[in-house]
């Protein structure tokens, strides 16, 4: 596709919402779930970064950044006891 088209359709795409508005409750449910998985991204980072010394080292990839921001430093205990005993 080319890229004058693509532009012009995501220009129209914000110009009608604009002029329509934007139902608020899907829009912020996005932002609260980007802002989780953005978390579970540091988390993941500072125990990876952390566990040089005790040697957990835990891949960050959409799903482990997903279970640790959604559920929190729980979920990210549990992919640690995971990684431990299971693995």
């Amino acid at each position: 596709m080319d890229p004058i088209i693509l532009y012009a359709l995501l220009g129209g795409a914000v110009i009608l919402l604009l002029t329509v508005g934007a139902p608020m409750r899907p829009i912020r449910l996005v932002g609260n779930v980007a802002v989780k998985l953005v978390i579970g991204l540091l988390l993941l980072f500072l125990l990876n970064a952390a566990g040089g010394w005790t040697g957990i080292h835990i891949p960050i990839n959409p799903i482990t950044a997903t279970i640790t921001g959604l559920l929190g430093v729980p979920g990210l205990v549990l992919l640690v006891v995971v990684k431990q005993f299971i693995l």
